[in-house]
């Protein structure tokens, strides 16, 4: 062992002599296992060990080589004689070009006499160069694992099936377009990937892997999927997502154990009742119920429009003339018609957090989705764009309606906007453009608008067809456009709020142009008589027309400064300018103040907060504000895997209000958070969209012999601008702007990572950045504040991550007294084999949201998202930003 020792080259870094000999020389020759592929020379160095030493090497039972090294041709001819051998891992991608991409291994075929190696059960040949699976694979008899992924496989042997024990294949990221009928003999298969090919049907006899509990057929070019999958009773996950599925079969929902099925991004249109109804179906990404967008090319080239399917963490595509469809991983979809832009275009798109003090909403609007950014900003298509974006359906009375609202770089617009409900919660917004800026989803006041031309019009509304407003000739000289919009109140509104049952009042009428000057000529306006009023009963004295300026903070009683008539139902009266009206049937004096009180209320929102803690890791709590009627339906769903106090007293917020989250007597949080501004967590109340946040927390105070029992306390932040005078004048001062307490308890302390760190604690690895300036990084510390969070789940995320069954394997028994470390070796491990990955942190993002961790996800986005503002701050401070968009006009021009 000490002379294998010297020839590996492990020696101390002092030079003398070796480095712990027996303990290096058992890692690399211990068990009979042999790992070269972390060494640039392996190959080398196997081909002097076996040299020097074959008596040893020949009992060899696992080999790792690199099929980068330059010498791996002249080793494949001694492994043959490795006749014990039962793991043989031949793997690419261990080294990059010059442009930091991994480059695939050099191997092609093996020799011939290859298949001598009967003990053979694993097989690795990843990230090769493989055209055809060499013959001599197939008479590896005990061969269980084969594994071909990221080669240029176009086919796979008639024969394939004679591989009788193969229990795992994958042959993932491949160029296959058929599959041998002999596959169904591979009767004790049990996992099967092809993933990322370019299959386009699949052959009956698939439906004979009775022993198969996880097939992976997603990303490929399937039309349609053999009835005969309904046999493979043993099936747990079929994975279909991402081809051209126009149909499945309502067998599938017969699967006895069948737990996962996903049908996302396919071309469904329609869904068998029989597996609508199945609980683990994913279908986003399909057009279901809709029609195909309207087409200037003809039906043949339709169908050879090329689709687009994103993962997460990509944030850009390429548009030809040719067009195209693009599907996101959110949801979203776009099509681009042949013609729609004349050269190849690069489109960027990013989701953001909405920001009031940017997306700025009118009275009464109700945010759905959040923002989604396109670039490059201002290019003009030749054709109309299709997007469609996917929102939570608001669940509105009438007098609303959903819109995609877009920012032109100076105000929001609102574009014509067609909805379709795909399910009972979820719809799409669907609208055209000709240029790409900001976009997003809001819930508005229904709005009727028409042209006014000299000779008069009428308009009245779709809410109540009985708010008119009519246009007498000569009202205007040059035609003009008018929006009316309506918000009926019912009467138990009113006295909710007034706590007087003697005040009523008609529905609100807002009434706007699109030009500054007033009206030629008087323009009369029709408003039902308030509930229970009628021209008969009608106490005149008791009847108020108010009018409201644009912002609802003042109320006038205008009853005196116009003609009002009657008739049984209606008051009509005459104005020359428009806003806000109102019609009041009371005995009290000062109506315009009760008016602005009752508007406010209309504006807010009864919320509770909850508090809970993960039941597993108490230290992880979940804060979140909910509308008052969804809060039971929200702890239900929650209350499997959280414990916590009763909700919070209700207390009222507007939409898109701030508010803040303070852990206290004795419970932190990392400050590094950059949603944490001095020492809280920073929210935006909006009713529609999830206002929640699960964190780590801490307690510096000693936890070893008891329990700490803390609080968690809400603030109002922030005031947004269009909050009334009065409702801003309460909210200030220390006392207003508490909301609510609830009670947190941390258990008695167990020994951490950090109390007795071991060697990947005391971080003999050099300091991490991963990602980059522009996108923003991820140092050590976010690492560490990462992998306090990820618990038993880690096996699953270091899968996500690309890592094999092996490694965690060795991970879990090299450390398996201690969870933390375990943790900290997988995530620390990863994260320097792939520090100089550029897509890095969007595939650790990846693999936290397909590992169930949506919480992590969102942390690492909002570190990201900071360090994107941070740069962009940075080169807006050094005036590039400025000169790269003279430059990009310049371009554009």
């Amino acid at each position: 062992m000490q002379k294998m020792a010297e020839l590996l080259g492990l020696r101390d870094e002092c030079g003398e002599g070796t480095l712990g000999a027996p303990a290096l020389a058992g890692s690399c020759l211990a068990d009979n296992r042999l790992n070269l592929d972390v060494y640039p020379d392996g190959c080398h160095r196997f081909l002097q060990l076996f040299k020097e030493q074959q008596g040893e090497v020949i009992q060899v039972e696992f080999l790792r080589l690199s099929s980068n090294d330059s010498l791996l041709d002249s080793t494949l001819g001694s492994l043959p004689h490795l006749r014990h051998l039962k793991s043989l891992v031949l793997k690419g991608g261990l080294a990059r070009d010059e442009f930091g991409s991994y480059q695939h291994g050099s191997l092609t075929s093996l020799p011939p006499d290859f298949g001598n190696l009967r003990c053979l059960t694993h097989l690795d040949l990843s990230f090769n160069r493989l055209s055809i699976l060499p013959s001599c694979i197939l008479h590896l008899s005990s061969l269980r694992v084969l594994l071909v992924s990221h080669n240029s496989l176009v086919t796979l042997p008639e024969d394939f099936g004679c591989l009788s024990k193969l229990t795992f294949f994958s042959a993932m990221k491949n160029q296959l377009k058929d599959l041998p009928q002999s596959i169904g003999e591979l009767s004790m298969l049990q996992d099967l990937d092809l993933s990322e090919n370019a299959l386009e049907v699949l052959p009956e006899e698939v439906g004979n892997l009775h022993n198969c509990t996880e097939l992976d057929l997603s990303g490929n070019r399937l039309l349609s999927i053999p009835d005969s999958l309904a046999n493979l009773k043993s099936l747990r996950r079929l994975h279909l997502h991402s081809n051209l599925l126009v149909t499945v079969p309502a067998s599938l929902a017969s699967l006895p154990n069948l737990s996962r099925l996903d049908l996302q991004n396919n071309c469904l249109r329609a869904i068998p009742a029989e597996i609508q109804i199945l609980p683990f179906v994913h279908v986003r990404g399909n057009p279901l119920g809709e029609t195909e967008p309207p087409l200037q090319a003809d039906k043949s080239s339709t169908k050879r429009l090329k689709r687009l399917f994103l993962a997460s963490g990509e944030g850009s595509f390429t548009v030809t003339s040719e067009g195209c469809r693009v599907v996101l991983s959110c949801g979203i979809h776009f099509y681009f018609p042949p013609g729609a832009a004349s050269d190849p275009l690069r489109i960027l798109f990013r989701s953001l957090t909405p920001d009031p003090q940017w997306v700025k909403l009118r009275h009464h609007d109700v945010l759905l989705s959040r923002v989604l950014e396109l670039q490059p900003h201002g290019v003009q298509f030749h054709q109309e764009v299709q997007i469609w974006m996917p929102y939570i359906s608001p669940q509105t009375p009438h007098q609303h309606e959903v819109v995609v609202r877009t920012f032109s770089g100076q105000s929001w617009s609102d574009l014509k906007t067609r909805v379709k409900q795909k399910r009972k919660s979820k719809c799409v917004a669907h609208c055209g453009v000709l240029h790409f800026s900001w976009f997003l989803v809001v819930s508005r006041l229904v709005q009727n608008e028409c042209k006014v031309p000299a000779e008069g019009t009428l308009l009245f509304s779709s809410v109540d067809p009985n708010i008119k407003v009519i246009f007498p000739p000569g009202v205007t000289k040059e035609p003009r456009s008018v929006k009316l919009q309506v918000l009926p109140v019912s009467a138990e509104e009113i006295q909710e709020i007034t706590a007087h049952a003697e005040c009523r009042a008609s529905p609100l009428l807002y009434l706007s142009q699109d030009s500054t000057v007033d009206f030629l000529k008087p323009v009369r306006i029709q408003l039902p008589l308030p509930p229970g009023v009628t021209g008969l009963n009608l106490d005149r004295s008791r009847l108020h027309i108010l009018h409201g300026d644009l912002e609802g903070q003042t109320w006038n009683d205008i009853t005196s400064e116009v003609v009002l008539e009657f008739t049984h139902l209606y008051a009509v009266f005459e104005v020359t300018h428009f806003s806000w009206y109102w019609l009041w049937y009371t005995t009290k004096t000062y109506i315009g103040g009760i008016a602005k009180k009752v508007y406010e209320r209309l504006r807010l929102y009864q919320v509770n907060f909850i508090a809970l803690q993960r039941k597993r890791d108490p230290e992880q709590v979940l804060l979140q504000c909910v509308p008052k009627h969804k809060v039971d339906p929200v702890l239900k769903k929650l209350q499997d895997r959280y414990r916590g106090p009763e909700p919070s007293d209700m207390v009222e917020m507007f939409e898109g209000e701030q508010f803040f989250a303070a852990f206290e007597r004795g419970i932190s949080i990392d400050t590094d958070r950059p949603d944490c501004v001095d020492g809280r967590l920073s929210f935006i109340f909006y009713s529609h969209l999830k206002n929640m946040k699960e964190i780590y927390v801490t307690s510096p105070v000693d936890r070893k012999g008891q329990a700490v029992k803390g609080q968690v306390s809400f603030y109002r932040g922030v005031v947004p601008d269009s909050i009334p005078e009065d409702a801003s004048r309460r909210r200030k001062g220390p006392d207003s702007l508490w909301l609510a307490t609830l009670p947190i308890k941390l258990p008695q302390l167990k020994p951490r990572w950090d109390e007795n760190p071991g060697p990947l604690y005391g971080f003999s690895f050099p300091p991490l950045n991963l990602g980059n300036a522009e996108t923003g990084y991820l140092t050590q510390a976010n690492l560490l504040s990462i992998a306090r969070r990820v618990g038993s789940d880690w096996q699953s995320i270091g899968l996500n991550l690309g890592l094999t069954y092996q490694q965690i394997e060795r991970i879990g028994y090299n450390n398996r007294e201690d969870l933390n470390k375990q943790i900290l070796d997988m995530l620390f491990s990863w994260a320097q084999q792939n520090s100089e990955d550029p897509d890095c942190v969007s595939k650790l993002i990846t693999a936290m949201k397909e590992s169930g961790r949506q919480d992590i996800a969102d942390e690492i986005e909002a570190i990201i998202e900071l360090g994107r503002q941070k740069y962009s701050e940075s080169i807006r401070r050094l005036g590039l930003e400025q000169e790269s968009s003279t430059e990009d006009s310049a371009i554009a021009m």
